[in-house]
């Protein structure tokens, strides 16, 4: 059977070798593939009833309407029309979801391997309609936190999909040896996504997916391909371009694409649309890390632990006036920053457990903290015109503007 292997960086191979000869004994977790065939996973994409969320991800905004993201599980529909009480209406079970985004009524969101389009014009009979085959080789790489080493010696990538893994405790020994048949090491890591054009909604911080004009941009661990989504059910990729190691997050403003990695943010030109070409990078410590953007200030959060790296937690803001040469001019501790987003003159931090953060950025980089929601775990931001939509384990809240004010309009729990 063939033998499938991840690449994993030369200096966190010898890391680990390294950690063998010294700790014979010691064991790790391993994660070992849950498969299904790729006929019968392709097969399982269905809308359904409406159901309680696992575990919230992603949220976007199209219209009158909220898409949630259930990590690996699918994307919750919920009718936002009346904002006081919104409903919960029907569920697109997509196995290996975490991204969506919409351009005229057509929803795009990867699927393991693939990305798949569906007709959401009838929020009543939503219909799959178009599905590109392979645009994301590298989906097995996500699985649960704290997980050490892949055993991928039983996989068969052309035959197989990974949907879920079992986490087994194994001596180093094993892992070692496993390695040498085909395992594999793995690190685990963990932008108001600023869809342009007409038609298109908003994604939040974490997002993958950005749409600009006809052009769907879609961020995976190395690459940033550009699709052609002009027919909407019948998406064409017409560039791929290497950016990198590790991309967890892409945000596009003013003729530039700004990519998060937990090594640092990466900038690229896309004034030639088809072709994104690299301005820069820019180091920071190590961790999870959106961004977002306005003028000449990037703002990035970075969470430590958890594999995310190291256990610095902060809010460090970039000087990007030159997009060949941008520089980080000032850092703020955090407790535990995730998503975050900007609107006007208002910076909306959510620092997880510490609750949502809200900082004028008149006088950037000096923020000063002017409202702070605690007794709230938080996870992303989406800042729309009228209001501003936070989701958080599983509740989705929304916030007025109203003059210097920011006011609770409603909470809604999808579990």
């Amino acid at each position: 059977m063939a033998k499938y292997y991840i690449f994993i960086p030369f200096l966190l191979l010898s890391f680990f070798l390294v950690s063998c000869d010294k700790e014979t004994g010691e064991t790790v977790t391993v994660a070992v593939p849950i498969t299904q065939s790729v006929a019968d996973f392709r097969a399982s994409v269905k809308v359904e009833e409406p159901q309680s969320i696992r575990e919230s991800g992603k949220i976007y905004a199209y219209q009158d309407y909220i898409f949630v993201n259930d990590k690996n599980e699918g994307v919750h529909v919920i009718d936002n029309s009346d904002r006081f009480n919104p409903k919960n209406i029907q569920f697109l079970k997509i196995p290996r979801n975490t991204d969506v985004a919409v351009k005229d009524d057509k929803l795009y969101a990867n699927n393991g391997m693939d990305l798949v389009v569906f007709d959401i014009s009838d929020k009543d009979n939503i219909k799959e309609t178009g599905r590109i085959e392979d645009v994301f080789p590298n989906y097995h790489q996500v699985v649960p936190e704290g997980v050490a080493y892949i055993d991928t010696q039983d996989f068969n990538p052309s035959e197989e999909v990974i949907i879920g893994y079992i986490m087994e405790t194994k001596k180093i020994e094993y892992a070692m040896e496993t390695i040498e048949t085909g395992g594999v090491f793995f690190s685990e890591n963990g932008a108001l996504s600023n869809d342009a054009g007409s038609g298109s909604g908003t994604g939040g911080s974490f997002a993958r997916f950005s749409i600009l004009d006809n052009l769907l941009y879609i961020a995976d661990e190395q690459k940033l391909s550009v699709l052609d989504i002009t027919s909407g059910s019948k998406p064409s990729v017409l560039n791929s371009v290497s950016v990198g190691w590790d991309i967890e997050t892409l945000f596009h403003y003013d003729g530039y694409m700004y990519m998060g990695s937990p090594r640092g943010l990466f900038i690229y030109s896309i004034e030639d649309p088809l072709n994104p070409q690299f301005a820069s990078y820019v180091q920071h410590v190590m961790g999870c890390d959106p961004v977002v953007v306005k003028d000449d200030l990037a703002y990035v959060t970075i969470r430590g632990g958890n594999g995310c790296g190291q256990e610095f937690n902060q809010l460090d803001i970039v000087d990007i006036s030159d997009k060949t040469n941008p520089s980080i001019i000032k850092t703020y501790e955090m407790s535990n920053p995730h998503g975050l987003g900007i609107k006007d003159d208002w910076l909306f931090v959510c620092d997880g457990s510490a609750g949502l953060k809200v900082y004028d950025i008149e006088e950037t980089p000096d923020l000063r903290l002017i409202d702070q929601f605690s007794n709230i775990n938080t996870y992303d931001v989406i800042p729309l015109e009228d209001k501003l939509l936070m989701i958080g384990d599983g509740i989705l809240y929304q916030y007025s503007y109203k003059g210097n004010e920011i006011n609770l309009l409603s909470s809604f729990a999808l579990n």
